[in-house]
């Protein structure tokens, strides 16, 4: 054996060899370490701060690790976010958007994807121009159109979009479930048009099954997204409705009702970054939880419907 045939070996082990080279997998986890660190630092920054008493935050000896972990800051937070109310309100609101916007992407998108009528091709780019055309464009006209009908300081100005397709992003979601339904089939419809089956049972029986990816995404994001919304919420729910996100963005108003303190109070009684934090913190748990529920089914749907998110 010499040196040649070792140097080729060792050389192909190295470099050559992609799926096996040792170069090329600490190339890989350094990359997935870096990117995974870029998403995490914050989490991270967030995480330290929200633990940290307000001698913790001026002392600049302590960075990541606090002198001793300040729980305080979560009870107050806690707190000034409304507690389990506002919680069970904002999950239970956006829930029910998420389910009426799934529900009306899914029908619209089969209705495109699976039958021919006349200016199917102009409602479509109809449809798409809903997504084109921004939001603050449209926004007071909707504005002055709910307000006529009362809907204001309800949820409805939310819900009756989602139901009608015409809410945040649904042009995304129709196009989703236009794609997967077109990619279904039509010799399933045939079969069962054949067995008796009528146009509701084919959708509800057939199709749905099979669109359970497109569905899983379609619900996550319309949740996410919602759950993320204080522009459009702040203006149509004004003080009516109070949601975690809401709440967050009005949290030092609300903190100052809840724990109002004098000059000469204890500073650690008065709001401070750790106390915001912690406050951020748990406003972004729900969809943490969500999440880690449907990690698995989320990565599977995302990989068979082809999308990576916004």
């Amino acid at each position: 054996m010499n040196a040649g045939y070792l140097v080729n070996k060792v050389r192909r082990y190295l470099i050559v060899a992609k799926k096996h080279g040792l170069i090329f997998r600490i190339i890989v986890y350094l990359l997935m370490i870096g990117i995974g660190f870029v998403f995490v630092y914050p989490l991270l920054i967030m995480l330290a701060e929200s633990m940290k008493d307000v001698y913790d935050i001026v002392n600049p000896l302590v960075k990541w690790i606090p002198t001793k972990i300040y729980f305080s800051n979560f009870i107050r937070a806690w707190n000034v976010l409304g507690g389990f109310d506002v919680l069970l309100t904002s999950s239970f609101y956006m829930l029910l958007i998420a389910a009426c916007q799934t529900i009306s992407s899914a029908l619209i998108g089969y209705g495109f994807a699976k039958f021919s009528f006349k200016f199917k091709r102009v409602l479509f780019f109809l449809v798409i121009c809903t997504f084109i055309i921004p939001d603050q464009v449209t926004f007071m006209p909707k504005y002055l159109m709910f307000k006529s009908y009362g809907m204001l300081r309800t949820i409805f100005p939310f819900l009756v979009p989602a139901l009608f397709g015409q809410d945040i992003r649904n042009t995304i979601f129709i196009l989703i479930f236009y794609q997967f339904f077109k990619m279904i089939p039509k010799s399933l419809d045939e079969a069962a048009q054949i067995d008796g089956a009528g146009f509701v049972k084919i959708f509800a029986g057939i199709n749905l099954p099979l669109a359970i990816p497109a569905i899983v995404v379609v619900f996550v994001f319309s949740f996410v997204w919602h759950w993320n919304e204080t522009y459009l919420a702040d203006l149509y729910f004004e003080t009516a409705i109070r949601t975690f996100p809401l709440t967050l963005q009005r949290f030092t108003e609300y903190f100052a009702k809840l724990y109002p303190v004098s000059e000469s109070a204890n500073p650690l009684l008065r709001l401070n970054e750790s106390v915001r934090m912690a406050g951020t913190l748990l406003c972004i748990v729900p969809l943490v939880i969500l999440y880690a529920f449907l990690e698995r089914y989320l990565i599977e749907s995302l990989d068979k419907v082809g999308i990576t998110g916004e």
